[in-house]
C-alpha cells in the first residue's frame, strides 16, 4: 500500500481494490471498503453485471439494485478470458492491492489466472473470492443464491409464526452477511500483510456465513438437542421480547433484564406485576410468555404507539415505533446521523461506521457500464488510439453485450 497524495477520504484511503465481482456480496464488500476510502475498480464482464437490469425500479436505466451496492467505483469492461485481456489485468495488477471476485470456482484457473498463478508474479496480492459453497466439500464449486442457502442453513426452520413452513428473511442477510465478512477478511489480511509482505487467498462463502449467523438457534441446540421452533415476532430466549399492538401503531419492546422488566411494568401502570411468581425472572417470564404477552396487550390498549415507546426509550426500555421504510428514512435520527445521503442526484444509505480522524466518504455515484475506460487505461499508459484498437477487437467494451445463451 503506498500512500497517494489525495487528501485523506477515509481510513483505507491507500488501499487499490480490483472488484471482479457482480450480484451483491461482492459489490456490497467493495463499495464498504470504498466508503472508508479505498480506490475499486469495478471491472465488469461484457455483459456488464447482472444486477443492472434488476428492476423495476429503474433510474436513468439503472436498476435502484444495482446503484444500492456500487457507488465509490469507477466503472470498465474487458474480457478476461483472453491472453489480450489477460495482458491488461496483470498491468492493472502491477498497483493493485486486492482483488475480489465471485467467479465460480475452478473458473479463473481454467483462464490460466487462478491465486496460485497470480501469486507468482504479484506475492503481495490479496485475492478474495465470495462463492456459493466453496472450492472444497461434497457441494464445492456449485452456484448459489442468498434465498436458497436460508433455506439450506436453517433460516426458514427459526423464522416465520410457529404454523407457517418458514419464510424467506425480506432482507438478503446472508449476501450481505458475506459482503461483511469478507470486508473484515480483507482488512485482516492487509494488516497481516505489513508483517508478512505477503499476499493470501481468501475465501467467504455464502454457505459459511448462513451457518455462522445462526445464533442463538446453533448455541441452544447444541446445549439441547432440540429444533428451535418458529416464534413469529418473539424471542426464543426472552421474554417480553416482541411486537405489541396499541391504541395507534404497533411497537417493539425488548425487555432484557429483571430492572427493565419493573420499569416497563411501572411505565404502565402496573407495579405489582414484576412480583407476580410467573414473572419474577426472565426464565419464567419466557416459561409464561403467553400469559404475559395478554397482560402487557391490555396495558398497552389505551396508548399512543409512538409516545409510549418513546417513553420506555427514555426510561431505559429498549422500545421502538414499528416504522416502513419511508418513515425510518425520513425520520428525524435517522437524518442526523446522516444515513441518508445524496450525491450528484445519487440517493443513498450513509456511511454506518463512523470515524473521528478519518471519515469515511461518498466522492462518486454508481458508474454506468464502463464510463471510466478512457480514465483508468490511460493511467496505465494505454493511449487513446489502442484504447480503441482494443475495443475493436472486443478486448475492452464500452458497451454492454447482448448474454451468450448456453
Amino acid at each position: 500500500m503506498s500512500k497517494n497524495s489525495n487528501k485523506i477520504s477515509g481510513p483505507i484511503d491507500d488501499v487499490k481494490v480490483l472488484d471482479m465481482s457482480r450480484v451483491l456480496g461482492g459489490p456490497y464488500c467493495t463499495q464498504l471498503l470504498g466508503d472508508l476510502g479505498a480506490s475499486i475498480v469495478k471491472l465488469e464482464p461484457p455483459q456488464g453485471d447482472e444486477t443492472r437490469d434488476w428492476g423495476p425500479p429503474f433510474k436513468d436505466d439503472e436498476a435502484a439494485y444495482f446503484m444500492g451496492v456500487n457507488r465509490n467505483k469507477s466503472s470498465i469492461s474487458l474480457d478476461i478470458s483472453k491472453k489480450a485481456g489477460q495482458k491488461i489485468l496483470f498491468k492493472m495488477l502491477e498497483d493493485i492491492d486486492v482483488l475480489v471476485e465471485n467467479f465460480k470456482p475452478g473458473t479463473m484457473e481454467k483462464w490460466g489466472i487462478g491465486f496460485e498463478e497470480l501469486k507468482k508474479i504479484f506475492p503481495k496480492l490479496i485475492h478474495c473470492r465470495v462463492s456459493g459453497f466453496g472450492s472444497s466439500g461434497p457441494l464445492g464449486g456449485l452456484p448459489g443464491y442468498d434465498a436458497l442457502l436460508q433455506a439450506m442453513c436453517g433460516w426458514f426452520s427459526v423464522n416465520g409464526e410457529p404454523e407457517s413452513d418458514g419464510v424467506r428473511m425480506g432482507i438478503p442477510l446472508i449476501d450481505l452477511g458475506t459482503g461483511l465478512f469478507a470486508s473484515n477478511a480483507i482488512l485482516a489480511a492487509l494488516l497481516e500483510r505489513q508483517r508478512s509482505g505477503k499476499g493470501q487467498f481468501v475465501e467467504v462463502t455464502l454457505f459459511d456465513t448462513g451457518i455462522a449467523l445462526q445464533h442463538p438457534h446453533a448455541a441452544n441446540w447444541f446445549v439441547s438437542k432440540k429444533q428451535p421452533e418458529r416464534v413469529g415476532n418473539a424471542h426464543t430466549n426472552i421474554a417480553p421480547y416482541d411486537s405489541f399492538p396499541t391504541m395507534t401503531i404497533p411497537i417493539y419492546m425488548s425487555v432484557g433484564n429483571n430492572r427493565q422488566f419493573k420499569i416497563l411494568c411501572t411505565v404502565l401502570g402496573d407495579k405489582e406485576l414484576p412480583d407476580n411468581k410467573k414473572f419474577l425472572n426472565n426464565a419464567e417470564r419466557v416459561k409464561n410468555k403467553n400469559q404475559l404477552r395478554k397482560i402487557l396487550i391490555k396495558l398497552l390498549s389505551d396508548k399512543d404507539g409512538e409516545e409510549i415507546s418513546n417513553k420506555l426509550l427514555k426510561s431505559g426500555v429498549p422500545a421502538g415505533p414499528i416504522l416502513t421504510i419511508e418513515g425510518i428514512l425520513s425520520h428525524k435520527h435517522t437524518l442526523n446521523r446522516n444515513m441518508v445521503i445524496e450525491k450528484d442526484g445519487y440517493n443513498g444509505l450513509g456511511i454506518p461506521i463512523k470515524f473521528q480522524r478519518t471519515p469515511g466518504s461518498i466522492r462518486k455515484k454508481p458508474p454506468i457500464f464502463a464510463e471510466d475506460t478512457y480514465t483508468v487505461f490511460k493511467n496505465l499508459g494505454i493511449s487513446k488510439k489502442e484504447i480503441d484498437e482494443l475495443i475493436k477487437m472486443k478486448i475492452l467494451f464500452t458497451e454492454r453485450q447482448k448474454t451468450k445463451k448456453n
